[in-house]
């Protein structure tokens, strides 16, 4: 790349540096190769020694260790899940015990309570047949005694009716008789 300085005469300056590529890059130069080689052999042969003595062993414990860990709580997760399943049945058969239990006791309860039910039910058919019997009683003895005034009744007014239209007294057993007549039929 050019650049103007501002000289008069037009001179341009170079930024490059001079002499440009004088020897190749180290890595590939002819009279050092070998000397790197081997330096490259003594630096691999020490870090495998080191990796497969110090770094490796560390590794392979971890990764055993790591191992022995998961395989652990693996089984202690078994485990806990056996327990589970077992603690499951056992609940479900006391569950299923305790409905039983409580199916016996409802059925049993209902059993009494129908029983007292029908206890109940019948006294009270007993008292109100007694009633029923006793209101029957009372009902025939009141039709009895009004019975007994309607004859009256009707007695001393068929008696009137026949005085007044025959001026004459009818005989009471005759009017009573006639009564008794027409009040059965």
């Amino acid at each position: 790349m050019a650049e103007s300085h501002g000289n008069a005469k037009g001179a341009t300056a170079h930024t490059e540096a001079d002499g440009g590529h004088k020897a190749p890059f180290p890595p590939f130069q002819k009279d050092t190769f070998a000397s790197q080689l081997v330096s490259l052999l003594v630096a691999f042969v020490a870090l495998y020694l080191i990796v497969s003595r110090i770094a490796l062993p560390r590794v392979g414990s971890l990764l055993d260790a790591r191992q022995n860990a998961i395989e652990g709580d693996l089984a202690a997760a078994q485990k806990l899940k056996y327990d589970t399943d077992n603690a499951l049945k056992a609940y479900e058969s006391e569950l299923a015990a305790a409905r039983a239990r409580a199916q016996a006791i409802s059925t049993e309860t209902r059993e009494k309570l129908n029983a007292v039910a029908e206890a109940e039910r019948k006294s009270l058919e007993d008292k109100l047949s007694v009633k029923l019997a006793e209101a029957e009683k009372t009902i025939a003895a009141t039709r009895e005694g009004a019975m007994r005034n309607v004859r009256g009744i009707a007695a001393d007014a068929a008696s009137a009716i026949v005085q007044r239209l025959t001026g004459v007294v009818p005989d009471g057993k005759a009017v009573e008789t006639a009564v008794d007549r027409s009040l059965k039929g």
